[in-house]
């Protein structure tokens, strides 16, 4: 007997294609024919979580209280922690109950995030290039996506003068997200002022995305936007512990900022989850209050990274600008190829995997992006076989 073969959703149909599925089947197909693939596409951390976070899941799992649900918005320790973490480092004050909002993982926010905020023809204002699950998240809202081009000139922040005055009525919700991905741009204290200040004026609500957060280079610490006044009047911080701490498979992160917006964080939550496994809400405890000289290493790691790749690829003749922060560089592409023909070439003939700047947006188009999630020795091999191919 056949099975029936059900319709999708209109919300399903409206998501945008998994754009680097393709780029990733590839990969594989080479891997399974033999080659030695050198993956640089991803943004999957390559080192382990740190031991004492490890132990401190460890010592928790035993425990008979764990086993059972967990409080639906999250353990108190771990918000007050969040909190404490949040004083430490950026001396931001948050109340942890009403301001702060525990994630399994911010990709979880950030798409859910429009579900809390928009309704059906609402308009957002998306970075281009951008993480693409913010359009996920629009698309499911069935929002009105308006972009705000990233460039190299700008530094790869939007010019809020350059957005018509029609978007900016409409705009109910704007996406930020610095050290960025994938521009590897930083954001000024300055330019945080003037998006509160922007924000305040048509009355959007903010979300910085501080994926990367820890991992500012040159001894320069990547600003919060809580930092700035009247930040915590129009938005919300999302901070993983993905990317600091190397917990990507832990899947916890937490939203921190407006009342009403972490409200509604934890209302779409209650009807979606019920919190995350207790002991991994005190492992993150853990590494939020413990020794930050992990974390301060892996910067370390990856800044080392970051001039071992810049240094080899500049020695072969590529033009490339040195990343201020996040684990990624942005690379201009060689006339005459296009973003998707480059990734192609590198891929088919040096068995290295870059993702195509178009992926990101329109105007990631003329870039590749390259991960620092390799040991150095992949990085400079990687850059001796695009030497092979004599494009520079």
């Amino acid at each position: 007997m056949s099975q029936y073969n059900f319709a999708r959703s209109k919300t399903l149909e409206r998501l945008p294609e998994q754009f680097f599925a393709k780029l990733a089947k590839k990969a594989q197909q080479l891997k399974a024919e033999g080659h030695d693939v050198i993956n640089l596409g991803q943004g999957n951390p390559d080192l382990p979580t740190p031991p004492h976070i490890v132990e401190a899941l460890q010592d928790a799992a035993p425990d008979p209280l764990n086993h059972k649900y967990s409080p639906f918005r999250g353990q108190s320790s771990l918000k007050e922690a969040v909190s404490e973490f949040y004083k430490r480092e950026y001396d931001v004050d948050l109340d942890p109950e009403t301001e702060v909002a525990v994630l399994p993982g911010a990709k979880t926010g950030l798409v859910e995030l429009s579900q809390c905020l928009l309704d059906p023809g609402d308009r957002v204002l998306l970075p281009d290039p951008g993480y693409p699950d913010y359009l996920s998240g629009t698309a499911l809202a069935d929002a009105s996506p308006a972009f705000m081009p990233l460039l190299e000139k700008n530094g790869f922040l939007p010019d809020f003068e350059a957005l018509s005055s029609e978007d900016l009525e409409a705009a109910k919700l704007m996406f930020l997200n610095y050290p960025n991905n994938p521009t590897a741009g930083v954001a000024t204290s300055r330019f945080f002022e003037e998006t509160v200040k922007l924000a305040k004026e048509h009355s959007i609500c903010v979300c910085h995305d501080f994926a990367y957060g820890a991992i500012g280079f040159d001894g320069e610490k990547p600003p919060s936007f809580l930092q700035t006044a009247g930040a915590k009047e129009v938005g919300v911080e999302m901070y993983t512990m993905s990317k600091s701490y190397n917990m990507a498979g832990w899947r916890i992160a937490f939203a921190v900022g407006n009342k009403s917006v972490i409200s509604s964080i934890n209302l779409i939550q209650d009807h979606l989850y019920v919190s995350l496994f207790g002991a991994v809400q005190q492992a993150a405890e853990t590494a939020l209050r413990g020794s930050q000289d992990a974390v301060l290493e892996l910067t370390a790691t990856y800044e080392y990274r970051r001039d071992v790749l810049m240094e080899s690829l500049q020695n072969i003749g590529w033009d490339v600008e040195v990343p201020k922060g996040s684990f990624f560089a942005w690379l201009k592409v060689p006339e005459p190829y296009t973003s998707e023909e480059f990734s192609n070439l590198l891929l088919e003939k040096a068995h290295v995997v870059v993702a195509p700047g178009n992926g990101f947006g329109e105007y990631g188009e003329g870039f590749v992006r390259v991960g620092l999630v390799a040991p150095e020795e992949q990085l400079e091999a990687a850059a001796e076989r695009i030497a092979e191919l004599k494009l520079f």
